[in-house]
């Protein structure tokens, strides 16, 4: 696990950025497992001014989301598949039938579990898989537990991760309660990780998850487990590294 604190954001974003397209450089048809929330929002306006300037393309590239709400239509302004678009899709050279996001309306969620498992199974393991972590040390939706689940599977949303995404919604009583994400099992697969994490408020779950124990109750400290994690911290979120 290689960790990494930046003094200014534009390093921070620079960094990331530059590990994406740099694989893309390198393999125009990588797999890239991708993110939502804010802490990648940034990156993704690095990577479409990057594309603009004919630095990197995404044409040959498939991508893989970690997770979406359950019940949210497609086109809701919160839904994932939204954020997506809006926030890099829209802007990039990329064939959006080469992108994928759960279908947290599935008539049969368990089916659309199965399926997106089985799709990135037989397209190969995902080259690159981006991460950020909850204040309680989720990943995707993995919430802490007595046990994960290894695939990708329906999970409920704890409160306190709820409550955590009520700005985006009306009120807390319009936040989903529960998501189809991959399970912890299908992230670990990925040839490499990216794990960002900004904030002070993310300090102590980051120093948690980086070197306390491995534990499921802190589901993103398996993550050192993994043979190849690369960790962006910037200087409040790396506080208790310095």
């Amino acid at each position: 696990m290689n960790i990494y604190i930046f003094e200014n954001e534009e390093g921070f974003v620079q960094t990331a950025a530059n590990q994406i397209t740099s694989l893309l450089n390198t393999n125009p048809y990588a797999k890239l497992g991708l993110a939502t929330g804010s802490t990648p929002v940034p990156l993704y306006a690095k990577l479409i001014e990057m594309h603009r300037q004919g630095l990197v393309s995404f044409a040959g590239a498939t991508t893989y989301n970690l997770d979406e709400y359950v019940g949210l239509p497609e086109n809701h302004a919160e839904s994932y598949r939204t954020f997506m678009n809006e926030k890099l899709f829209n802007h990039i050279d990329i064939n959006i039938a080469q992108t994928h996001v759960p279908n947290g309306n599935a008539a049969d969620l368990e089916e659309e579990c199965r399926s997106y498992d089985q799709m990135m199974e037989q397209n190969g393991p995902i080259d690159l898989q981006l991460l950020g972590i909850g204040h309680n040390g989720h990943i995707g939706f993995n919430e802490p537990g007595d046990v994960l689940t290894s695939g990708t599977h329906v999970a409920p949303l704890q409160e306190k991760t709820r409550t955590a995404n009520a700005r985006f919604f009306p009120s807390i009583d319009d936040v989903p309660t529960h998501s189809v994400t991959m399970g912890v099992g299908s992230i670990m697969k990925a040839r490499q990780i990216m794990l960002l994490i900004r904030g002070e408020d993310k300090a102590e779950i980051a120093q948690r998850a980086l070197t306390g124990p491995i534990t499921t109750e802190c589901p993103a400290s398996l993550l050192q487990c993994h043979p190849n994690v690369i960790v962006l911290l910037d200087q409040g979120a790396g506080r208790f590294f310095k």
